[in-house]
Parts: structure tokens; sequence; C-alpha cells
């Protein structure tokens, strides 16, 4: 019988070579057949963002038709127009509490009849685009018969201009400090022929105009819905088309003061013709007043129209009318348009200017304050700087 043989022993120092490459061949497997969890993640973050880029392209492939680009241009725009009338609407509202608020602050009869006005118990007023009030005097029918016969539509016509196109035109003028006197009833005889005055509860007087200023605008809101009040000269010329269009394109603005802004020196000389009693108000002597509209013609808001007319009792009154009204406003939210069209010099100024197609909306002399001599010279600059009678009628506003 053989002797069995012993098994072979595996020498020590192969063990931890042994061991060291079962290690190694596990990190090998390991690496292979298992990914982290942080791997995982990214591998899914992936995926999803090249979904998405995949849907973004999709929705940038499918076109639009122009239709509904269309579409969604008009409801942009009507959402703009509704934006426009609520801000209107809220200004007139703010301005109705400003009324009661001053029926109650005021113990004035005259403030009470402003406000009861401007709260409607009275009869509906009329809704129109502009009032026009021309400033005239008692001595001044010569200058108005110009008007009527050059810029100023007449009979039917004038009534059928405020109709159609919702244009108001009359000569302002109070009345004579003795009652029914002789200059009342040339007026109530040139009233019952013309049918173009605006009679104003003022007594007349060339000192007087800011005061007259602010009850015209006061007695014309109460009596028109307008979305703009114009005062201007009878020695002016007015292209009544062009005043329409200018005025037109800021309609959609709350509180706007439009003219010729000027700045001119406060005079604090007794001897002089603008002389200002109050110039110490504006600083030292050699300042100029703050800017505003001149004289001759200038256009305001219907909010600013009713301002003044709630707050007449206590709006100051400068001795210059244009400067009265320009210091009404200084301290408002408004927005000042400086408009040089609407002071443009007679022949050959606003000739040239109409044949280069930029016809003005007014013209006068700076030197005269209005047109000099405009009884004679009325007619001429009508018939070189004039827009055409027909322009206001084809005026869409």
């Amino acid at each position: 019988m053989k002797p069995q043989r012993s098994p072979k022993k595996i020498s020590l120092s192969w063990i931890p070579f042994i061991c060291l490459s079962f290690f190694t061949l596990g990190i090998l497997f390991s690496n292979r057949l298992w990914v982290p969890p942080e791997s995982n993640g990214q591998l899914l973050s992936q995926r999803r963002r090249e979904q998405e880029l995949q849907i973004v392209s999709g929705d940038c492939d499918t076109k639009k038709t122009p239709g509904q680009d269309n579409d969604v241009m008009g409801e942009v725009l009507k959402t703009h127009e509704a934006i426009q009338s609520l801000d209107k609407s809220v200004a007139m509202l703010e301005m109705q509490l400003a009324a009661s608020r001053s029926s109650q602050e005021m113990d004035n009869g005259e403030a009470s009849k402003v406000v009861s006005t401007l709260t409607r118990d009275g009869p509906p007023r009329k809704k129109v685009f502009m009032v026009i009030g021309i400033n005239t005097a008692f001595s001044s029918r010569r200058r108005r018969d110009s008007v009527r016969e050059t810029w100023m539509p007449q009979g039917e016509k004038l009534i059928q201009l405020e109709r159609e196109k919702g244009i108001v035109i009359r000569f302002m003028i109070g009345h004579s400090a003795t009652s029914n006197s002789i200059l009342d009833r040339a007026i109530d005889s040139e009233e019952a022929q013309h049918k173009d005055f605006f009679r104003l509860e003022h007594v007349e007087g060339y000192h007087e105009l800011s005061a007259k200023t602010k009850i015209f605008f006061s007695t014309a809101v109460a009596k028109w819905d307008a979305e703009f009040y114009v005062k201007v000269d009878d020695d002016v010329h007015v292209n009544l088309g062009m005043l329409a269009t200018t005025l037109g394109r800021h309609r959609s603005k709350p509180r706007v003061y439009i003219g010729c802004m000027k700045s001119g020196p406060v005079l604090s000389s007794k001897n002089v013709k603008y002389h200002e009693p109050e110039y110490w108000k504006f600083g030292e002597e050699g300042n100029k007043y703050f800017r505003h509209a001149t004289g001759q013609i200038y256009a305001i808001s219907k909010e600013l129209a009713t301002y003044i007319s709630i707050n007449q009792p206590i709006l100051h009154k400068y001795a210059n009318e244009d400067v009265s009204l320009g210091a009404w406003f200084i301290g408002l939210e408004v927005e000042h348009i400086d408009d040089r069209n609407m002071c443009c010099g007679t022949p050959p100024d606003c000739e040239w200017k109409a044949q280069a197609g930029n016809v003005c909306v007014a013209s006068f002399d700076w030197s005269c304050s209005g047109i000099c001599k405009s009884v004679e010279k009325l007619k001429t600059v009508h018939e070189r700087c004039g827009e055409g009678d027909d322009a206001v009628w084809n005026t869409l506003l």
C-alpha cells in the first residue's frame, strides 16, 4: 500500500499577491456593473432637457397665420384704447370729487353754482370736440366783421360745423358797467343778426382780461362738454382745419396746455404797457416770468378747463391774462406743448410755410400782439396763408 501524499501548501509569500489580484478584479467589475446615483440623476436630467428642446423646437416650427397676428394686434389696440378711456373717466371723477369738496369748504354761492353744474344737476351739456372763444370788445365791430368775412363760417355753415364736426365758434363778450346801455343794445342787435356771440357775466375792460378768461372757461365748461377749449383774439388769423388736426394729436392726454410758449421779462416800471404791479413775487428785478403760452391763441384740455371752473374763486389774477393762465397751471401735472405753428408771422412768413406744405395754425404780428391793422390786412392774410375753405370739413376727428 502506497503511502498518501499530503496536499501542497501555498507558500505564505503568495498570499499577499493573490489578495491584491482579487481586490483589483473586484474594482474592475464594480465600475462596469454599478452606476452611482449621481450619474443616474445626470442621465435623467440630460434626457429631460433633450425632450424639452424637442418640444420647443416643435413650437418654433409651428407657423402662425397672418390673421392670428392681426387678431392679437387688434386686441392690444382695443386694450390700449380702453385704458385711455378709463384714465379720462378717472380724471373726470376726480374733478367731480374736488367739486363736491369745494362746495363743503367754500361758503360761496358762486362755488355752489359751479358744483351743481359739474355734477350735472342742470340740463345735460352738449358733447363737442372744441369750443373756440374769440375775445372781442364793444368797440371791435369792424374786427368781428373781418373775421366773419375770412376764417369764421357764418349762418347755416356755423351751425353745420358744430353739428357735423363738433367745432363751436363764438365771439365772447361781457356787458358794460351800466345795465342795458347803448353798448349792450348794439351787441344784442349784432347777435340777432349773426347769432355768433357768447355772453359772459363779466364787466368789460382792458385791465380785466384775466377775470374774463377765467369766466369764459368756467361758463364754457358749464354749457359744452368739449375735449378742448380755445381762446383766440379777434385780430389773429386761424386755419380751423389745422387747429383741429393739431389738437386731435393730443386728445388722448388728460391735461395739456398748448400754444407758443414764452418767458418775457417781469416789468416793474409803471410807465410801460405790460406793467406787473406784483413784480416782487417773481424774485429780483430783471427776472423773467415762468414759461407760459402767449395770449393771442392757446388751447387747454377739458380737465384743465374744469379745474379753472371749480377753483375760480381762489385763482389769483395777475395784470396780464396769459401770465395768469400760466400761473394757474404751473403747480399742476400739466403737459406744456410749445407749438410754433400757432404763432406764425403774417406774409411772407406764413405764405412760405404754406407753399412748403406746412400750413400754420395761426398767424399774427408779434410787434402788434396781433395782426397790425387787422381790419385792412386780415383778408390778405387769409388769401395768402389760408388752408382753403374745405379743409376743416375734410378734417378727420
